[in-house]
């Protein structure tokens, strides 16, 4: 395994969207900065966790279409998330289990067959600088991972040491991937602007399947063929724009919802700003944040009202999950 600072990967090609990404940085959001990190958090901890790392290592974010690599050094490897099979030396490999991989071999990447982003860690994480401790890229403000941009070809990576020798094998079990199906319900916390909507849209919403637009990436995944949303009349305050769907600048949560002209929700994700001018009118709970970085153009999403004491029981689920993992791969 490798224990200095040379070459570990070369970028032979980048794939479609492949960035440096981690579980992101936090406490920055007030200044307009955004947590970034993997859109599939759970799997991202998983592959990491496959090959021997902390679940807060930097991977790499491959985006429906992967990369090919070049090791040049031997290593372990893991791809969890969309399925995506990886290929070394162009034989098949399998998703969701630790994978050893040599000096010289090639990784390349199958077409994806279901899911939008495969996590892929190597062992010891990818070594980009720590920026606002974290090594996630965000592009919009060209910071962290490797300058702060998606990778492109001749970039060269490197990881740090491992902690220890993983082993070859391991495998993640089935109910603790991310589901990767093409329909899915996304349960929504209304507020903080919902009563702008009239009463009939405010179950319209609700009533309605979206289907993803191609405008979906890591700023925020835009919905659409719902029928369009009306807002209530109302007197245009000072410092609103005219849209009825405006309102004086308000922050944004991670997961909320604007509807521009009433005409197309977008959830706002993880490299999305801070804040703005449009009404939101619900909150997708963190729980089932993952499932939206899974998501391609034309899958289609119910979204299903929840109380809080619903999202809290959901959060508690979702964390329940994760502790499972630590116990099924923690050291």
């Amino acid at each position: 395994m490798p224990t200095d600072k040379t070459c570990v990967i070369e970028v032979v090609k980048p794939g479609l969207a492949t960035s440096v990404q981690d579980t992101g940085r936090q406490g920055y959001y007030y200044v307009g900065i955004p947590p970034s990190g993997a859109l599939d958090q759970f799997s991202l901890r998983a592959a990491n966790l496959l090959v021997g790392n902390s679940e807060d290592a930097a991977a790499l974010e491959c985006t429906l279409l992967g990369p090919q690599l070049l090791f040049h050094a031997d290593t372990m490897i893991a791809v969890t998330g969309a399925e995506m099979t990886p290929k070394i030396d162009g034989v098949a490999q399998a998703c969701n289990v630790s994978l050893r991989i040599k000096a010289g071999s090639t990784l390349t990447f199958d077409h994806v067959k279901a899911g939008a982003r495969a996590c892929l860690a190597v062992a010891g994480g990818i070594d980009v600088p720590v920026v606002l401790g974290s090594r996630s890229t965000y592009t919009l403000g060209a910071i962290g991972g490797l300058e702060g941009r998606r990778l492109q070809k001749g970039d060269r990576l490197t990881s740090l040491a491992p902690g220890h020798q993983a082993k070859e094998g391991r495998e993640l079990p089935v109910d603790l991937r991310t589901p990767l199906a093409k329909e899915i319900e996304l349960r929504v916390l209304p507020g903080l602007y919902h009563h702008r909507l009239t009463d009939e849209s405010a179950h319209t919403f609700f009533d309605d399947t979206w289907v993803v637009a191609p405008e979906a990436d890591r700023i925020g995944y835009r919905y659409k063929q719902g029928r369009a949303l009306q807002f209530r009349e109302r007197v245009q305050p000072f410092g609103a724009g005219a849209d009825p769907s405006n309102i004086v600048d308000a922050c944004y949560p991670i997961g909320s919802i604007q509807v521009p002209s009433g005409l197309e929700p977008i959830i706002l994700h993880r490299d999305a700003v801070s804040g703005g001018g449009y009404a939101t009118i619900g909150t997708v709970i963190s729980a089932d944040m993952d499932l939206i970085g899974q998501m391609q153009p034309n899958h289609r999403a119910h979204f299903v009202a929840v109380s809080m004491e619903q999202t809290l029981a959901a959060r508690r689920a979702a964390n329940a999950r994760l502790l499972r993992l630590r116990d099924m791969l923690g050291r």
